[in-house]
């Protein structure tokens, strides 16, 4: 109530002007809170390349000039990306993990980049990524050092915020390690956001803040939402199927909690995108980016680009599978069956159109089928009364065109998945 009847009638004058402090540091904390929630980025997933998995913490670039994480490498990808396709498909970010500060903030108390590897400075090397038509991500840790061990960003958040906004930074990173509680550990995720905010650049914000929450209590997503444009739950991508297989099924076995408070602004990142490396069949390729498509994902390679196979290549750009991931509706996919072998999954479109994922979960043997009614879709609208079905992954086809009381069956390779997008009619 705003009424007189809500002002303290005792205490007098003193009691008045406490009542009138208190709500003046609640209505600016939600003020706070509100220009937190809301930067105006990621209205879909974001999208780009990122070195970690692929090229981790290489600091030796003399003995190994083409992995180390360099200026060199950065620019590197970023001529690839302008020049072969990718930034025209969506993948506008090149991000820099860990390992590219000096040991030591400099006199003045910033972070610095390590002068051999970096010698022309972040901002330089802003300015070429902005030349390409691309931006520039950056690496940086809530506690007092990185997981890597380079300075962290604990008592420095305002200041290292202001010195990622001189450099042109679009993206920071903002991992987890070394912070001393989890109160700090929130604190310092929720003062990062605002003092990105108070630089008045646009910065997206990745955090990291549940997976360090999770081994001891459950994450309130809400909170995370209000701060973060996308946040990590589960831990990093390896270069393997098992890897990828254990990420769906932390996914699906979560999904009641965390596919509701995904949408734009703020998603759930199930971590990089690993297609073109060296642990995954072309199966498991096809899987994996049909997966995180379905998942409403962000979208970070990490593989090299100067070194891709036409068909990683072709996979990474398909229009359709970038179409469904970037779908303006915002709406996070979810598992809806799960037997022995095989996993049904589907992700409302805009348009009233679903994309429908088919994943056969089996490791032995040869092709199966998997036979489903269309009624299963949507809560049973999505083919009602009639739909047509086209296939996006393995490969793109139209199946024509189904009753809302047919059913379809659907053959899968092991470990691979069949991604069909359903449009009413």
């Amino acid at each position: 109530r705003c009424g007189l009847s809500s002002f303290p009638r005792r205490g007098g004058a003193m009691a008045a002007v406490r009542w009138m402090l208190r709500w003046v540091v609640a209505a600016a904390a939600a003020v706070a809170a509100v220009l937190a929630l809301d930067n105006g980025l990621a209205r879909t997933p974001p999208m780009g390349w990122l070195h970690w998995e692929r090229f981790l913490c290489g600091t030796d670039c003399a003995a190994d000039p083409h992995r180390c994480v360099s200026e060199q490498l950065f620019m590197e990808m970023a001529d690839r990306m302008a020049a072969e396709g990718w930034r025209d498909a969506g993948y506008e970010f090149i991000c820099i993990d860990d390992c590219w500060m000096a040991p030591t903030r400099d006199k003045h108390g910033r972070l610095q980049a390590d002068p051999k590897r970096f010698p022309s400075g972040i901002r330089k090397l802003a300015d070429y990524v902005h030349s390409k038509g691309l931006k520039l991500g950056i690496y940086s840790d809530v506690g007092n050092k990185t997981c890597a061990g380079f300075p962290g960003s604990y008592n420095h958040y305002d200041l290292d915020a202001q010195t990622f906004a001189s450099w042109g930074v679009d993206l920071l990173k903002f991992d987890g390690c070394n912070s001393d509680s989890l109160d700090l550990l929130a604190e310092g995720y929720r003062h990062m956001s605002l003092a990105l905010n108070n630089t008045g650049r646009s910065i997206v914000y990745s955090c990291e803040w549940p997976f360090y929450l999770r081994p001891v209590q459950q994450p309130n997503y809400t909170e995370i939402k209000q701060y973060c444009n996308h946040w990590r739950n589960f831990y990093d991508v390896y270069d393997s199927w098992s890897s990828i297989k254990s990420i769906l099924d932390w996914t699906a076995l979560h999904q009641d909690t965390i596919v509701k408070i995904a949408g734009p602004g703020g998603w759930n990142d199930p971590d990089m995108l690993v297609i073109g490396n060296f642990g995954l069949s072309w199966d498991q390729s096809v899987t994996q980016m049909a997966m995180w498509a379905i998942m409403a994902a962000p979208l970070f390679m990490s593989n090299d680009l100067r070194h891709i196979s036409p068909e990683a290549k072709c996979l990474l750009q398909n229009k359709e599978v970038i179409a469904i991931n970037q779908d303006p509706l915002g709406k996070q996919g979810y598992q809806l069956i799960k037997d022995k072998n095989f996993q049904l999954w589907e992700r409302p479109l805009s348009g009233r159109a679903y994309a429908v994922a088919v994943l056969n979960h089996q490791e032995i043997g040869g092709p199966q089928n998997f036979t489903f009614s269309l009624t299963f879709l949507g809560n049973g609208l999505a083919c009602n009364p009639a739909c047509s079905i086209q296939q996006v992954l393995p490969v793109s086809r139209d199946w024509g065109v189904y009753s809302w009381l047919s059913s379809l069956s659907v053959e899968v390779n092991p470990t691979g998945t069949v991604l069909l997008k359903v449009l009413p009619l």
